[in-house]
């Protein structure tokens, strides 16, 4: 596992919005989410190849956390939060987020 282990103030992207599948109901709210967080941080938006390639891609470019949207979210308005350096997840509300 090759990873980037910046500081989070020197990282170039501080969150990475991950919809689990191309799928629309999770792509629209994921799409909403980056859209709320792009004010307070730098966030990329990646939908490309499986969730387990796309951590390991913002893991390598020193994304310090990734938020992932998946079919749970649509039903408890919670995300899942993956810290790059410990590998914890944990699952938050969405309007905690932007906080």
């Amino acid at each position: 596992r090759i990873v980037l282990q910046l500081h989070p103030t020197l990282a170039p992207y501080k969150l990475a919005i991950l919809p689990l599948v191309k799928k629309e109901p999770l792509l629209a709210l994921a799409n909403k989410i980056y859209d709320d967080c792009v004010p307070f941080a730098s966030c990329d938006f990646d939908q490309a190849g499986s969730i387990g390639k796309r951590y390991r891609r913002q893991d390598e470019i020193g994304t310090p956390a990734c938020v992932t949207v998946d079919f749970q979210t649509l039903e408890d308005n919670a995300v899942t939060v993956r810290h790059r350096d410990t590998l914890q997840q944990y699952r938050i509300p969405i309007p905690q987020l932007l906080q």
